[in-house]
């Protein structure tokens, strides 16, 4: 039986088990739009705008283990859609973008909405196909989806020209696929996690720094045993956070720019660091060349060889899956008869808790008389008794949920890590209510942030998506208004939002429930109204102190130890 190009995509999508697709329709995907509306096996979830389609999609995939699947249209479509598919790339995102392209005897033509998909993508994709052929619309499907999924995840784009989706062939989706010039590996070289083994038992001040890996491979559980079984001190990444539960004992926060001052000294100072799905980028160890105050090895596991000692020199690296890899590191330190000096071990974490004393800088004053963004999270998580999937846009607000929203378990804490990119909270958000339906789900942004995709308010209008959006609105763009105050003279260029819009009426405007909040005595009594409405999207404007700052702050180009604590907290 002969299928058009169409209705194989759509199979395809069957095959492969995709529950929802997210996207904008245009002329180059109309007849992949018909064959959407002839079956109900594949939902589309109509956004607003095709970056937000790529985010939701983003979001939806993070917080399952699935592969997120977006559709847009050629031309300005592809173009609106490459941020969100930049994102997913920075943060390893397992995606299948199919976009539209112009007919192919029309491609190089200049022809109306015509870009060049492959050439604008390929720097911000793990592969991009062009299909110029509706034969190949099968196998490279499915040649996609094994791409995104397998070794380390992230986005792969099918661009196919609206005449091949209209042509016919026989239609054969492949079981599996065999990709010459790509396989990924999986078991770790047996010596070299001996030799990793053996580091580690003969450590004297040793730290586990385990990253966003941890979460894509589903490897927290032999994580959070083998911290235990040593009993090192852990810190989770901004991409990693849930990887180790953060109520447990040997967690001592995140690293990096505003990390935690224990987990940056321990970095500095340790004598064996294990790095974990991690990958030693600027944002978490500052300036490289102050990247060491006391010599040590450095061990690195991680599933993508480019990654491992790009950044910093490493003594042992391993590449492989981070489960097979964790799993055999455990065997064999649960087998050896060496363990780590007690007495040592005392020593370390009587160190690494004097640090911790000494920063104890997420200790903020609180205030009765203006709302303080760190009590609006504090507040959050325990309206939500901690267990709500968090997803944040990018600035202030999103450092402060990542220290004060204390993520007990992985997936849970979606954020754009790697390209920061400010507008993905609301509609990441929408792909992880639909994946999670009943879920609690919390979008953390800002006045600059939400704007950007505010649009997807009708979205969630729709799809009847019950998600609760969290402003922290301090009339400014927070994170660029704290660099202009510590190192631009505090010169306020183009950072004060002095035209914004009454957020709550906005929200009322798309159907939805609108708060303002001005008193800090009604930052709990709002929260737990909101997530009262379980059926209901609810928008709270918090207005917070213009003025707080994010603590601590490594500043740019400097070393984790040249930290700044802040205020006199």
């Amino acid at each position: 039986m002969e299928l058009t190009g169409a209705e194989i995509v759509i199979r395809c999508l069957q095959e492969e088990q995709v529950e929802y697709v997210f996207g904008y329709p245009g002329g180059a995907v109309l007849f992949i739009y018909d064959e959407l509306f002839k079956q109900d096996k594949v939902k589309h979830v109509l956004v607003r705008h095709e970056q937000a389609a790529v985010h939701a999609a983003d979001g939806y995939a993070r917080s399952s283990d699935k592969v997120g699947v977006a559709l847009v249209t050629s031309g300005p479509g592809l173009t609106n859609a490459v941020t969100g598919i930049a994102t997913a790339y920075m943060d390893s995102t397992p995606m299948v973008v199919i976009s539209g392209q112009v007919p192919t005897f029309a491609i190089g033509e200049d022809a109306f909405q015509e870009v060049d998909a492959v050439g604008i993508t390929r720097p911000c994709v793990k592969h991009n196909y062009l299909v110029k052929d509706v034969k190949d619309i099968a196998i490279t499907l499915k040649k996609a989806f094994y791409l995104a999924k397998s070794g380390r995840p992230g986005p792969v784009l099918v661009d196919i020209p609206k005449d091949v989706s209209n042509q016919k062939t026989e239609f054969a989706y492949p079981e599996s696929v065999h990709i010459r010039s790509y396989q990924p590996v999986g078991k770790g070289d047996s010596t070299q996690i001996k030799r990793a083994a053996h580091l580690l038992m003969e450590a004297k001040r040793p730290m586990i720094y385990a990253g966003g890996g941890v979460v894509l491979s589903g490897a927290s559980a032999q994580l959070t045993e083998l911290v235990r079984l040593l009993g090192f001190p852990c810190t989770n990444t901004l991409m990693g956070l849930g990887g180790l539960a953060a109520s447990d004992k040997h967690f001592v926060g995140m690293p990096g720019m505003h990390g935690t001052y224990e987990a940056n000294m321990a970095m500095q100072y340790c004598d064996v660091l294990l790095a974990v799905g991690a990958r030693f980028d600027d944002r978490v160890v500052g300036n490289v060349e102050h990247f060491e105050q006391e010599k040590r090895k450095i061990i690195h596991i991680d599933i993508d060889p480019s990654s491992i000692a790009k950044r910093v020199k490493v003594d042992v690296p391993i590449v492989g899956e981070l489960k097979p890899v964790l799993d055999e590191l455990l065997a064999i330190v649960k087998n050896s008869r060496r363990t780590a000096a007690v007495a040592d071990m005392a020593l370390w974490w009587k160190q690494v808790e004097e640090w911790r004393d000494k920063g104890g800088r997420l200790r903020y004053k609180n205030s009765t008389e203006v709302i303080k963004p760190q009590y609006v999270i504090e507040q959050l998580h325990e309206v939500t008794g901690g267990d709500a999937f968090v997803t944040s846009d990018v600035g202030q607000h999103q450092m402060w949920a990542a220290q004060y929203y204390k993520f007990e378990k992985p997936r849970r804490w979606i954020n754009s890590g790697g390209l920061g990119t400010m507008g993905f909270g609301l509609p990441a958000a929408m792909g992880v209510q639909l994946v999670n339906p009943g879920a609690t789900v919390a979008c953390v942004t800002g006045e600059g942030s939400i704007q950007m995709n505010i649009q997807e308010l009708s979205t969630c209008k729709q799809f009847r998506l019950p998600i609760k959006v969290i402003s922290l609105n301090n009339g400014y763009l927070g994170m660029v208004r704290q660099w202009q105050e510590f190192f631009h003279g505090n010169r306020y260029s183009e950072t004060y939002m002095n035209a914004l819009p009454d957020f709550a009426k906005l929200a009322e405007a798309y159907g939805h429930i609108g708060m303002r909040i001005d008193k800090p005595s009604d930052v709990e009594p709002a929260l737990k109204e909101a997530f009262a409405r379980k059926h209901e999207l609810v928008f709270m404007d918090f207005r917070t102190d213009p003025s707080e700052n994010v603590f601590p702050m490594v500043p740019g180009g400097r070393g984790l130890s040249e930290v700044m604590l802040g205020e006199d907290l």
